[in-house]
């Protein structure tokens, strides 16, 4: 099954061309094309980084840990020019400042296989069925209205309330808007992009998420319960001179769970619903396959290659380096940039255009490559499979409200998630 070939945009570099520019933002995959044609590892210098963005140059970075550093190229970035007053706000309000665990082996071997068993074969199979039900309740709730906003509507709300009740916490005291507002706020702290107002809000906001972490972790402690909260605390490794999860270490992987598993689904179910309103007759054709885990599974793992919900996450060169044919001093910042990857003509022919019948499909980067590839990604697949199920299952003649041109994105570079995506629709016919 595959889509139309679309018609190629092409863009020259005048230099200077920044990732931050609106219109590179709202469509960067021009802008990839040409990085990968004429500068593939290129010095943006809006962002002060180099953008990575060929297949081959991009999985050299992902197996070299050594030479390219995830602790520095994110713990480098965080909380900008404010941050000894943010820390002081999260020490004295928050519990204490705690950075989010992007950590290089040794210490990262460690922590893998603690957080690894809050995602066992086992706890992802069990979740279905509840997962399922979230997942038809919500459609159900939108389905005879005729309209929605794809994002505000159906992908925020049902990824913030599938991750709540995964990790244990109690949906209706915390809700939707709550679970945005707290994303927003950790996520400010790898952007660059909050002023000293802003910071003061997000640390506010972090500092409520952080003391709400913490009463649960100490109820689960006391009274363990199945959820991944449970898992956590309780997860204890043999023959290691650490062999549980610190009070920070759980108050930070239970974070990043939270913000991990909500924001970056909920754009990868919105770029579900993007492509089966953009894509005619796609939704007809999967209907007759709904029920075919083969063709549901591939259409998901086409989705992610072709719409990554994360356009790139940071590394940095520990010592001076040659990449791509460009010289890298060390201390600098690579932003490895897997939607570009994913666009790679040298790795998947003809990627602008949707196949499922990709032969090297899984080769995709959406989930990262090597020892740090997202450890929730089996979950993640499966909420997002189950979620075009029940789409397909229930909504017919899915299309845009408003141009695809008129889509705009959050401004920010890891993550690229639509702001809004208006929608039309009717309830298929049984």
């Amino acid at each position: 099954m595959a889509t139309e070939a679309p018609t190629y945009e092409t863009r020259t570099l005048k230099g200077g061309e920044t990732r931050l520019d609106a219109d590179i933002r709202n469509n960067p995959f021009p802008f990839y094309r040409a990085l990968r044609e004429q500068d593939p590892v290129y010095y943006d210098p809006g962002l002060d980084l180099y953008l990575v963005t060929r297949y081959a140059d991009c999985v050299e970075v992902l197996a070299d840990n050594k030479t390219y550093s995830l602790e520095h190229g994110y713990q480098d970035r965080y909380g900008g020019e404010n941050l000894a007053e943010f820390i002081e706000i999260l020490e004295r309000d928050g519990g204490g400042f705690i950075r989010d665990l992007a950590i290089d082996p040794p210490a990262h071997t460690r922590l893998r296989k603690l957080t690894e068993k809050a995602f066992t074969a086992h706890r992802v199979k069990d979740l279905e069925p509840r997962i399922r039900q979230i997942v038809v309740d919500l459609i159900e709730n939108v389905a005879a209205k005729g309209s929605a906003d794809g994002m505000k509507d159906i992908g925020a709300p049902l990824t913030a309330h599938i991750i709540c009740e995964q990790l244990g916490f109690d949906w209706a005291e915390v809700g939707a808007e709550k679970v945005a507002v707290w994303t927003k706020a950790v996520l400010d702290q790898i952007g660059r992009m909050q002023d000293r107002a802003a910071m003061l809000e997000n640390a506010a906001e972090m500092c409520e998420l952080q003391n709400y972490i913490s009463r649960y972790i100490h109820m689960r402690e006391q009274e363990p319960r199945e959820d991944m909260i449970s898992d956590l605390v309780h997860a204890k490794l043999d023959d290691e001179d650490n062999p549980r999860l610190s009070l920070n270490e759980q108050i930070s992987t239970i974070r990043g769970f939270l913000i991990a598993g909500n924001d970056t689904t909920a754009a990868a179910i919105g770029n579900v619903l993007l492509i089966l309103a953009t894509e005619p007759g796609l939704a007809d054709r999967l209907y007759r396959d709904v029920d075919n885990d083969r063709v549901m599974n591939r259409f998901v793992e086409e989705v992610l290659r072709l719409q990554p919900p994360v356009h790139g996450l940071f590394r940095t060169a520990m010592v001076d380096t040659v990449l791509g044919g460009t010289k890298i001093p060390a201390m600098s910042q690579l932003c490895v940039m897997y939607a570009s990857a994913n666009d790679d003509v040298a790795r998947f022919p003809d990627p602008r255009r949707l196949d499922i019948e990709r032969p090297n499909l899984g080769t995709h980067l959406t989930f990262g490559s090597g020892i740090h590839k997202c450890v929730g990604m089996a979950l993640a697949r499966m909420e997002i499979k189950l979620t075009a199920q029940e789409i397909i299952r229930r909504l017919d003649n899915i299309r845009l409200a408003i141009p695809v041109e008129e889509l705009t994105y959050l401004p920010t570079l890891a993550s690229h998630t639509m702001e809004h995506l208006p929608l039309t629709f009717t309830r298929r016919a049984e």
